[in-house]
């Protein structure tokens, strides 16, 4: 492992966690307690949503990374291999976040999923177009956050062509938590989709055209040139 990265890794995150967690700890206990009290069988949908959340805010983080990264952004901030430390583990932590996700929904007493039922898209008892969106994106997920342990593998051209899924991934994530989240109508789930979709597409934009201006560089570069 690139010493670099060691810090990223493990370091960062845990101090992170240890802040969220001293400041938030009593109060998720108190709340979550107060549910054990009041409905034991609403534990799991409330997970559920809790689990839901933090994997679009890693994904959506993820892809903001990749796009700084790609447009060289994030280069005079930090290392590269420091940043991409960062985009692959944010890709691989909400991977693993949605996972769980998918999985409390089979222990959800209120709308019970099968194994089938959470693993086939389309096969949902509730909103099973907007679920199997959500379904297909995860596994779009899988496939890129694969990707990045099999770059040596795969060569940087096929990764970077593979990595465009990321798009479709993000789109998927968004349309399935608007469509079939419960939290969709509430102003502060609002404010995160549009927040999130504004900055991905902002990035892309960004990144868009300094491709374009590249390309126009080097067209005039090549004309010049005797």
């Amino acid at each position: 492992m690139d010493q670099r990265t060691l810090l990223v890794r493990f370091g960062m995150p845990a101090i992170a966690a240890g802040i969220v967690l001293g400041a938030t700890l009593p109060g998720v206990v108190s709340g979550l307690l107060a549910v054990l009290a009041a409905n034991p069988s609403g534990l799991p949908w409330l997970f559920e949503r809790l689990f839901a959340w933090l994997a679009y805010l890693a994904m959506t983080l993820s892809v903001l990374f990749g796009l700084l990264l790609s447009s060289k952004v994030l280069d005079a901030v930090a290392h590269r291999p420091v940043n991409f430390t960062l985009h692959q583990d944010l890709a691989t932590i909400g991977l693993g976040m949605a996972a769980v996700h998918g999985a409390l929904l089979g222990l959800d007493a209120s709308m019970p999923f099968s194994a089938a039922q959470i693993l086939v898209p389309g096969q949902a008892p509730y909103a099973p177009l907007a679920v199997g969106v959500g379904q297909a994106a995860l596994y779009l997920w899988a496939v890129v956050t694969a990707s990045f342990y099999a770059r040596h593998r795969t060569g940087q051209r096929a990764w970077r062509a593979l990595h465009y899924l990321t798009f479709l991934v993000f789109a998927g994530a968004t349309a399935h938590g608007i469509a079939a989240g419960t939290d969709s109508g509430r102003p502060w789930a609002q404010w995160i989709y549009l927040a999130a979709m504004t900055a991905v597409a902002f990035l892309l934009a960004y990144r868009i055209g300094i491709s374009v201006a590249e390309r126009a560089q080097r067209r005039a570069r090549s004309a010049a040139a005797p």
